[in-house]
């Protein structure tokens, strides 16, 4: 039974400091254009005579920046409230942006639900019962009554992807919404997993030196397979090795005497446990496994879509995925701001910025992703603020820019986002956030639920300040909420003043709330606050192989094992840092021997030598509460305060973890710097004025 999910703390009415940053971008403008549903391209686009599209708009800002230039206060789109399906991704590029002060915003006009769709609505009356014999007899007898077909390629749909025999993250095929809720692609099991009996051939395996011409074979329990044999193909998406990598793989033969299965592919890791417990897949893309409310298939052959409505069809609202590529692109704009528009129901992602400085997506909500919901990749000072991201079949956020050569920050900020419910498609690596490059501040964020990781971070010098998270890595195992690791020279971030708590499955080779793996090290943690945030053998902070990480002013809390580490010996550590791979990373894409990077991070000071110094991490002043055991390994833990009981929190019963004035921690470890609690996670204002509550 998971713990009930809450809230550490209800809104706070403060504006945060990057609001006043934006002052003035929002006044009314001088000249403005409008588009409403109803509107003409030939119109005038005033709000009497608006534009029909926004393709239209943009070509009007274009002729006005080419004729008068922008007015003082900039230009903005309004957007008539509705639903507008887009069949191509609506591009900004260098001549559709603003300048310094003047910028360019596309925003829904107040009160007004604007929604950008990627995929195309279904009426009800296209759905008609199966008639087909053969798709007929693959349905199970029960579910027959109940699944109707669409032929899309009458509806002028086409183009339905394709499954690569082999992948890890999320193919590129449309997907069904009923709604708003994304719909299930048929699948055995309905919930969960199956499990390998036994591994009969691993297949190839490098990272433990097996060497094999044999494709992955392994048995299973039971007899569902059998009914597959007349699916022209079958893929199984599963955790082949380890927890931390899921992979979607073609059968290539079920042989249902021995109840085998013969993949088409090898898994990258070979098949096998290498992590504790059993081996898991569920078998997709299935006709034969349409047998519940809510699932669908797809013929590639006839076009025809089969579905189980999970309600009645009249005045239903379902769409079908179809544009494979963003549906709002920033190709090298510059001063572009998007605001409260939806995005939803596409193939591809939602938004990318690509180059380009100070755009902003400002109090939008992005959903129903088949791939990543916003990417942010170079320029500068781009800022995505009081978003609601969600439902997202790979990553929530990526951002990331600056130069890691000359340690130059990007200046980029995600800040007061809600981001939720992401990885849908691809289980493993797809974070809510995914930070890269330098200078990336993630503040006043709220990330929850998901399989695999929170936080991904690459890089140099990012802010991770006032964050909630909790109720990841609900599926997976060796993971962490916030995860980094593989190149030493990623370097000088700081983790301040987040909450951490309920991190992790009950798998637990190890799980924990912040992971420093592979020999990261010069990170800092100050003032984080952990709750149930770790299991397994790890501590709710891990380090695997890494040092001159510290940990500092911080509060553990009813976590078995508050630091952890697994320490590599000079040996190891020898044979990293002469492996091509990272003398590549250490010496080639940046040379950690020379400025900045030697002036930045002194402890690298010989650090591609072996002098003998002692490799270790740093824990001080931190409050250990109720923890099982302190530390593992290679921490060095000093001036901390380790009780058994409340040590003063104002209401630890409701989880409210601020530490009272008259707490034992500060007589305990003197100069203990409270924790500002009440200010972590979502903060009211202006942007974002909804109520945000965690589900049961």
């Amino acid at each position: 039974m998971q713990p009930p999910r809450v809230l550490a703390h209800g809104w706070k009415p403060k504006l945060l400091p990057f609001v006043f940053l934006l002052a003035g971008v929002f006044a009314a403008h001088a000249t403005d254009f409008h588009v409403a549903l109803k509107g003409k391209d030939s119109n005038r686009g005033t709000r009497s005579s608006p534009f029909a599209s926004l393709e239209r708009a943009r070509a009007a800002v274009r002729s006005l920046k080419q004729s008068s230039g922008l007015p003082a206060d900039g230009v903005t789109v309004w957007i008539q409230g509705g639903e507008y399906a887009l069949a191509s991704t609506f591009e900004l590029g260098p001549d559709d942006g603003g300048e310094t002060n003047r910028p360019v915003v596309y925003r829904a006009v107040e009160g007004k639900e604007v929604r950008l769709v990627g995929g195309r609505p279904l009426p009800a009356k296209a759905f008609q019962p199966v008639s087909a014999t053969e798709m007929l007899q693959r349905l199970e007898v029960a579910a027959r009554p109940h699944v109707l077909r669409a032929d899309l390629r009458a509806l002028g749909i086409t183009n339905y992807g394709t499954f690569p025999d082999q992948f890890s993250g999320a193919a590129l095929v449309p997907e069904l919404f009923f709604n708003d809720q994304r719909m299930t692609l048929a699948r055995w099991p309905n919930e969960g997993w199956a499990e390998v009996r036994k591994v009969i051939e691993s297949g190839p395996a490098p990272w433990r030196n097996h060497a094999s011409d044999k494709l992955g074979a392994f048995t299973y329990d039971g007899d569902r397979p059998a009914r597959w044999r007349q699916a022209p193909a079958v893929w199984l998406q599963g955790y082949w090795c380890f927890d931390w990598s899921s992979e979607t793989i073609r059968v290539q033969n079920v042989d249902t005497n021995d109840h085998r299965i013969t993949l088409a592919k090898p898994h990258v890791y070979g098949l096998g446990s290498g992590n504790p417990g059993a081996r898991r897949f569920v078998a997709v893309n299935l006709i034969e496994e349409l047998d519940q409310p809510g699932e669908y298939f797809v013929d590639h052959d006839s076009g025809g879509l089969f579905f189980w409505p999970p309600a009645s069809l009249r005045g239903a609202r379902v769409v079908l995925s179809t544009l494979t590529q963003p549906v709002i692109a920033l190709r090298n704009a510059s001063f572009v701001t998007l605001r409260d528009l939806t995005i939803e129901a596409c193939a591809g992602n939602g938004i990318e910025i690509k180059g380009g400085q100070n755009d902003s997506i400002l109090a939008c909500r992005v959903r129903n992703t088949g791939m990543d919901g916003v990417v942010v990749e170079g320029g500068t000072q781009h800022r995505v603020m009081a978003c609601d991201i969600f439902d997202t079949g790979m990553s929530g956020l990526l951002i990331g820019g600056g130069d890691r050569k000359t340690l130059t920050p990007s200046g980029h900020e995600a800040a007061n986002n809600h981001i939720h419910d992401v990885s849908r498609r691809q289980r493993t690596a797809a974070y809510h956030v995914r930070l890269a490059g330098v200078g990336v501040r993630l503040t006043h964020n709220l990330l929850h639920d998901g399989p695999h990781q929170a936080i991904g971070l690459a890089g140099n010098d990012h802010l991770i300040e006032f964050n909630e998270i909790h109720h990841t890595g609900m599926e997976t195992d060796d993971c962490g909420a916030f995860y980094m690791g593989r190149n030493p020279s990623e370097r000088g971030s700081m983790l301040r003043f987040n909450y951490w708590h309920h991190i992790g499955s009950t798998r637990s080779h190890g799980s924990c709330a912040v992971y420093f793996d592979d020999g990261a090290g010069g990170q800092t943690v100050f003032g984080n606050i952990f709750y149930r945030a770790a299991g397994g053998g790890f501590g709710a902070v891990f380090s695997h192989g890494g040092h001159d990480n510290t940990v500092r002013n911080c509060v553990f809390i009813e976590c078995p094992l508050a630091l952890g580490s697994a320490p590599w010996d000079d040996k190891r550590w020898k044979e990293y840092l002469n492996e091509p791979l990272w003398q590549e990373k250490l010496l080639k894409d940046v040379d950690i021997t020379r400025p900045p990077y030697a002036d930045r991070y002194p402890e690298l000071k010989g650090f591609m030598e072996f002098a003998g110094a002692p490799r270790r991490n740093h824990a001080r002043a931190n409050l250990i509460v109720k923890c099982r055991a302190v530390q593992t390994g290679n921490w060095d833990v000093t001036d901390s305060f380790v009780t058994d009981t409340d040590p003063g929190f104002v209401n630890a019963d409701r989880l409210n973890f601020q530490l009272r004035n008259d707490s034992a921690t500060f007589s305990e470890i003197p100069g203990f710097e409270k924790i500002p609690f009440e200010q972590i996670g979502l903060q009211q204002d202006e942007f974002r004025r909804r109520t945000v509550k965690s589900g049961p």
